[in-house]
Formats: structure tokens, C-alpha cells, sequence
């Protein structure tokens, strides 16, 4: 019970999390807490019942008989004896062995999360800022026709002015802008995805020069935006429109092999603006509030209202009669404005002198309510967004900021450090919880403290196995690193606790070490290899195959690590001395089963 308690801990980090990661993936906590549980229910009822059915009761002398004397007993026995013999040279070598492999670690891609098994991917448009959305409109129509004459295609939904409704909690849609078009695209296989997308990107770009297309795959997890994200902060828009154009020149250098560079502030558009008169303003009683309600109905509307139809909610919006389109002189100018000083109507030429036509930025974003301009960009050629970033963030850094303005990446890089540290929060909790189980089942402190200087040499095994299979460091596979230790942990349980049961029978100490460390080898071993088994499926997975390599690579290892670095330290925390070369050569050639009278003193 408490080895499966520690195997279910090792999960809570990610059940516990308030980031978007631990509501993601909550289910697979429950789903993981609720199976161990259950499997320790069947292994003390289910387990022994079979036992009584199948197990027959064996007759006759069985002194003679050692279960043990198999060739692969003999020669992990032979093993084990060599490193118990060499135990400072062997914890050297395990500690340099783990050195080494947490230098590889990094040369390990690094990931977020993966791109979803589903054959779905996006198109989003943009026409330059400032575009009427029946042109939007009229271009999504003519690119639904270049999809839907493709043969890859099955389905394609077109949204003009903004995203889809949120469908899932990956999602993210853009916000409303009468210039942006958006196009959900599912195809017949997954694998033609990267080339579809090349082929309509192409298309696209020959048959409307002056939009921007970018695709992006479905993804798996939490996240969204541009893999690549650089946010610049202050007062001043014009400010950090230089900063943006600067950044945008540094991600778009050929050597920087970025895709699809843009800011979320777009392009400044032509705008009339009225130059209002505060003296005449005051002598007529009107108000800037009140011009600014007076020119929104002359041109985009008032909303006076809304018409309920059965649950919805339809605007009624008030416009001046008579005007198709806006024209300054006869839409605007003509206009009369309410002044709430004289209790009457009065024309707009006599608060404003005039109205003058100048680019402006009419699509500001804010951060914490500050201004915040934010660059885009997204990788190319399978290369990670860490790879990427690595890359031009020296470049970003070394830009010279003003005083009062900062700059803040985001992106994968801050879904990811978001995501860890609020698994980071929550882990301690998880890793006491462990300790003082680990603590309670042996009653003192050197078993669990050989059992926790294990779990950092699990490292070995997972940066061997995804440099081998060139497999990113993803979120999953850091829950398939912690889950390691839950694994780790359980399987020297066993092999400490037999040690000390053998002990406690009367076996000499070394004798114990042996004997416990070869009667446990399989159980331990098999654990490994279903554990193994189960996740070789997954390993065509793209959501988990991270988690899968992972903890096949970490546990094969683990299983090692077990096997020899727990008997070895084992014997240095209690100074277990090994016996003289005579004793082990008899050991060697006649081995006693767990059940046999105890080994005399040696």
C-alpha cells in the first residue's frame, strides 16, 4: 500500500496544478490514482484467491532444492558479488555515469507539446488593418474553392471578422477584426498536412499578394499563439512600433530561419480625426463625449437596443438615414450633436475646425494596462521552438531599450516555464508525502536516504533514450520522468525490505544482501518489462510517445540501478563488509534459498 501510495504521488504534481496543464491533464491523474488503487485491492484479494486455485501443494523433500540456480541468477550473482567487493569504485562509476549523462541531457531537443494526432489544421488570414469585411469575405470564398479543389481536403470551415466559437480547450480563437479570416481545414490523412499547407500557401500568396497567410497545425495541450513571441512594453506607441520594427528585421535575417514574422498591432491605417475647439466647444455646451456619440452614429452606429429572439440577444443599431457609405463632407460634416448646455442640437462645424486624414494605430493591445507590442514568428523546418529561441534571443536582448520600456518573451517559452512552475509548486507536496511513507514503512532513515540517492541517477535512462530516438523533452515526458521515481522507489522498496526481512530471520548480513538482491531479481525485472510492454504501443502515439520513451529508457535503466547501486549502498550505509576471497569462492559455487537455515558466522 504504501509503495502504490508513492507510486501515485509521484503523479500529483500534475493533479494538483491550477495551470492550464493540470486542467488538461487532471484526467490522467484521476485515471492513474484510481487504477493503482485498485490494482493493490486485487494484488491482497484477487491475487492470493488464485493462488489457493492454482498453486498445488508441493510433497516431498525440498531441502535440496534452490530455485536460484539459473545461468542468469549465476551470473548476476557473480555481478553483484564484484560490485559489493569494488563498492566505492562502483558508486564512482555510477556517479560519473550519471554526471555524464545530465551533460548529454543537454543536447536533448526541448518541446512543449506535440502537434495533434487529429488531421486538422488552421489558415488564418490577414488583409492589411483597416480592410471591410465584405472584402474579407469575398477573398475566404474564392480560397474555399482553391481547398475544396483539392483532393487531400474533406471538410473546411471559413469564419470572416474573427475566429470560430471555442470547440475544445486547445483552441484559442483570434478576436473580432473585419480584416482577419480564418479557415478550419481537416484532411483525409495527418500526413498530408505540411504539404497541403505549403501548396495553399503558395496558391495564396500568388493570388492575394497583399495578405499574410499562416498556418499552424492542431496542437496538443494548452499554449496557442506564435511559437516564437517577444512582447515589448511602455507609454509611447510610436515608441514601440520602432521597437517592433526592429525585432520583426531581426527574426526575418535569413540566418535566423524564422516564418511568418508579424506584430499583434498590425498595420497603421488612414483615419479621420477631428480637431476639436475647447473654446468654442465650452460657449456651445458640448462635450467630447458628446461628438464622439454624434460622429458614431454618422458613421459605424449606435447600438440603442436589442431584439430577444427565444435565448439570443440581436443588437439594434441606430444610423444616420441616407448614407451607403461615409464621406467626410457630406456623412460627417453634416452632422448636428446634442448639447446637453443649451438643450438643443448643434452642428459639428461649430466644435470642430476641421478633420484631418493621418495613419494611426487603431488596433492597440495592453498588457497589465500597459501598452504592449507584441513580435511573432513562427520555426520552419521541424525545428523546436527552444532551438529557435536559443538562437535570436541574444540578438532581442542586445536591442538598446529606452528608459520605461521592458521587454518580456512569450510564446512556448512562457506556456512552458508556466506550466513548470506550477508543477514545481505542487511537487514538494507530493515528494514529503513520499518521503514520509518511504520513512514509515522502514522505521528509520538510511533506507529511505538509499532510496532517495537513487532517484536523480533515473536521469541515465531517459537522456540515453530520447537522444537515441532524437525524441523532444516535452511536458509529457517530464510527467514520465516523475512518474519514474514513483516506479524507482516501489521497486527498491521491495528489494530493502526483503534485505532487512532476511536480517531479521537471523542471515548474516552480506548473505542477505545477496540472497535478497538474487530472489528479487525477477519480480523486479518483470515489474520492468510489462511496465515496458505496456508503453511500447504508445510509442506511435505523438501525445505520449515522449512520456513512452521516457519511461521506457528511464525504467530499463532504473531496473539496473536497482539491481546493483541499492545493494551496494546498501552495504556502505550499514558497513556490510564483504567476506574473505575463500568464503565468496564457496558462495559462489553453492547458493542457499531464501527459506534455507541461516549461513553460519563468517
Amino acid at each position: 500500500l504504501g509503495a502504490t501510495v508513492i507510486g501515485i504521488m509521484a503523479f500529483s504534481g500534475i493533479g494538483l496544478s491550477p495551470d492550464a496543464t493540470g486542467e488538461f491533464l487532471f484526467s490522467l491523474f484521476a485515471v492513474i490514482g484510481i487504477s493503482l488503487l485498485l490494482s493493490w485491492v486485487f494484488a491482497i484479494t484477487v491475487t492470493p484467491l488464485f493462488g489457493k486455485y492454482f498453486f498445488k501443494t508441493a510433497t516431498g523433500n525440498l531441502d535440496d532444492h534452490d530455485p536460484y540456480k539459473g545461468i542468469l541468477y549465476t551470473i548476476y550473482r557473480r555481478f553483484l558479488v564484484g560490485t559489493l567487493h569494488v563498492r566505492l569504485l562502483t558508486v564512482a562509476a555510477l556517479v560519473g555515469i550519471t554526471v555524464a549523462c545530465v551533460m548529454a541531457f543537454g543536447n536533448v531537443k526541448q518541446a512543449f507539446f506535440p502537434d495533434s494526432n487529429t488531421p486538422i489544421f488552421y489558415v488564418h488570414y490577414w488583409q492589411p488593418q483597416g480592410t471591410d469585411i465584405r472584402a474579407t469575405e469575398a477573398d475566404l470564398k474564392e480560397m474555399e474553392q482553391i481547398v475544396l479543389g483539392d483532393g487531400r481536403v474533406e471538410t473546411v470551415t471559413s469564419f470572416a471578422g474573427g475566429g470560430a466559437t471555442r470547440f475544445m480547450l486547445t483552441y484559442a480563437p483570434e478576436d473580432a477584426n473585419p480584416s482577419y479570416g480564418h479557415m478550419i481545414i481537416r484532411t483525409g490523412n495527418r500526413d498530408d498536412i505540411d504539404m497541403l499547407a505549403l501548396d495553399l500557401r503558395k496558391q495564396f500568396a500568388e493570388r492575394f499578394p497583399a495578405a499574410q497567410i499562416v498556418t499552424k497545425r492542431l496542437v496538443f495541450g494548452p499554449g496557442g499563439g506564435a511559437k516564437i513571441e517577444a512582447r515589448f512594453s511602455g507609454p509611447d506607441e510610436n515608441v514601440l512600433k520602432r521597437l517592433g520594427d526592429e525585432a520583426q528585421a531581426i527574426f526575418s535575417q535569413p540566418d535566423n530561419r524564422l516564418a511568418d514574422v508579424n506584430t499583434d498591432w498590425r498595420q497603421r491605417e488612414l483615419v479621420v480625426r477631428p480637431i476639436f475647439e475647447e473654446n468654442r466647444a465650452r460657449i456651445s455646451g458640448v462635450t467630447r463625449e458628446e461628438l464622439s456619440l454624434a460622429l458614431q452614429f454618422a458613421t459605424e452606429g449606435v447600438r440603442v437596443g436589442a431584439y430577444r429572439d427565444v435565448d439570443e440577444n440581436i443588437p439594434i443599431v441606430a444610423r444616420k438615414a441616407g448614407a451607403d457609405g461615409i464621406s467626410v463632407n457630406e456623412t460627417v460634416s453634416d452632422s448636428l450633436i446634442w448639447s446637453s448646455g443649451q438643450r438643443r442640437y448643434v452642428p459639428v462645424e461649430q466644435v470642430v475646425r476641421e478633420f484631418v486624414m493621418e495613419p494611426q494605430d487603431t488596433l492597440i493591445h495592453r498588457r497589465d494596462r500597459v501598452r504592449t507590442l507584441t513580435v511573432k514568428a513562427e520555426t520552419t523546418a521541424g525545428e523546436t521552438a527552444s532551438a529557435a529561441l536559443a538562437r535570436v534571443r541574444p540578438q532581442i536582448e542586445a536591442m538598446d531599450l529606452p528608459a520605461g520600456y521592458r521587454l518580456e518573451w512569450g510564446g512556448e517559452y512562457e506556456s512552458t516555464n508556466d506550466a513548470q512552475a506550477s508543477l514545481g509548486a505542487q511537487l514538494p507536496l507530493g515528494f514529503l508525502v513520499m518521503l514520509i511513507i518511504s520513512i514509515l514503512l522502514f522505521g528509520s532513515v538510511r533506507q529511505p536516504l538509499i532510496i532517495w540517492l537513487m532517484v536523480p541517477m533515473s536521469i541515465n535512462g531517459v537522456a540515453i533514450a530520447l537522444l537515441a530516438t532524437d525524441t523532444p523533452f516535452g511536458f509529457m515526458s517530464l510527467l514520465g520522468f516523475l512518474s519514474l521515481s514513483g516506479m524507482l522507489i516501489k521497486n527498491a522498496i521491495v528489494l530493502l525490505e526483503e534485505i532487512d526481512h532476511l536480517i531479521v530471520e537471523g542471515r548474516e548480513k552480506y548473505a542477505a544482501i545477496v540472497e535478497a538482491s538474487v530472489s528479487r531479481m525477477r519480480p523486479v525485472m518483470l515489474a520492468a518489462i510489462t511496465t515496458i510492454l505496456g508503453m511500447a504501443p504508445l510509442l506511435s502515439d505523438a501525445f505520449f510517445r515522449g512520456m513512452a520513451v521516457t519511461i521506457m529508457g528511464g525504467l530499463a535503466f532504473a531496473t539496473v540501478l536497482t539491481l546493483i547501486a541499492a545493494p551496494v549502498l546498501y552495504a556502505l550505509f550499514f558497513r556490510v563488509r564483504p567476506p574473505k576471497k575463500g568464503a565468496v569462492d564457496a558462495e559462489n559455487k553453492t547458493s542457499a534459498p531464501a527459506e534455507a537455515a541461516p549461513l553460519p558466522a563468517q
